[in-house]
């Protein structure tokens, strides 16, 4: 539906979210242009991949755009008034949120999708590395720069995409996951959910986009009714026997078949370590073999 257009202006282009989908469409040899308020080391960075960004908001700024071949992707971090945005809209050009554009581009995929108000784009980011490492055809959209990758658009392929489902503005019901995770459900965002519990809803209806809810990853402490993750207790995946040593963590992972031992992992924290335990459930279920994570 969105691949006819041959130009494509994101507006508020300067968000990590923003500028990896920029970066996915100038891969597609598409022309990309863009407006943000300030100029950083994003933006600096997308006009050296070949992105037009302006930092005016005059329509008399924009370059020769037609309502035919243009695609406008807006963030709603932007407000429905922004001067380019009403003035796209006004002109009957298709307008269409970052969510929708991602879940537009991600359908044809083996989508696996982090969601969780927390630790997203860590775990997205070990689990991109998993499957890039395992030789996976993968793309990989993330909600802060991965360090591995000194990018937070990593493309090795287009047979499955990792990409953060955020809460936010229910962003994540707009994508078809095929894996998924939860970390958890803290109360965030109140200014878009009424109640913690509006919250925990919007989690549930992302939970049912899944066509078997077994590939729904989450810690056993949550009620989703799918694959329980634990640390240092029985869960259908755990670690145990973990210890410190040389300064990293060391343990056996448990799946429902065997036990790998010997994982090494070097971030601090359990927090880290339970996103590395969920990001290596979510790649076994996509299909990376048990021999390839072995240490």
């Amino acid at each position: 539906m969105y691949r006819e257009y041959s130009k494509y202006y994101f507006v508020g282009i300067g968000g990590i979210g923003m500028s990896a989908l920029a970066r996915y469409v100038v891969m597609q040899d598409k022309k990309v242009y863009g407006y943000d308020a300030v100029e950083t080391d994003l933006t600096i960075k997308l006009k050296e991949e070949g992105v037009e960004v302006f930092y005016s908001d005059m329509v008399e700024d924009l370059p020769e755009l037609k309502r035919t071949d243009t695609l406008v992707v807006y963030t709603p971090a932007i407000n429905e008034r922004n001067r380019l945005l009403t003035y796209f809209k006004n002109r009957g050009f298709t307008c269409i949120k970052r969510a929708a554009f991602l879940g537009f581009i991600t359908k044809p995929t083996v989508c696996l999708a982090v969601a969780g108000t927390h630790g997203k784009t860590t775990t997205a980011s070990i689990l991109a590395h998993l499957l890039i490492d395992s030789g996976k055809s993968v793309s990989t959209f993330l909600g802060g720069i991965a360090e591995n990758y000194q990018s937070n658009f990593i493309f090795r392929g287009s047979e499955m995409t990792v990409v953060e489902a955020d809460e936010y503005d229910r962003s994540f019901l707009q994508l078809s996951p095929s894996i998924a995770c939860i970390n958890n459900t803290d109360a965030d965002h109140l200014d878009v959910y009424e109640s913690p519990e509006a919250l925990q809803e919007a989690f549930e209806d992302f939970a049912n986009l899944l066509p078997n809810r077994k590939d729904l990853v989450h810690p056993s402490n949550l009620e989703f009714g799918g694959t329980k993750i634990a640390i240092e207790s029985a869960a259908d995946y755990y670690a145990q026997n973990i210890r410190v040593e040389d300064g990293e963590y060391v343990f056996d992972f448990h799946t429902p078949d065997r036990v790998i031992s010997g994982f090494k992992f070097s971030m601090p924290g359990n927090h880290n370590l339970m996103n590395a335990i969920t990001a290596l459930t979510m790649a076994l279920k996509a299909g990376v073999s048990e021999e390839s994570l072995l240490p």
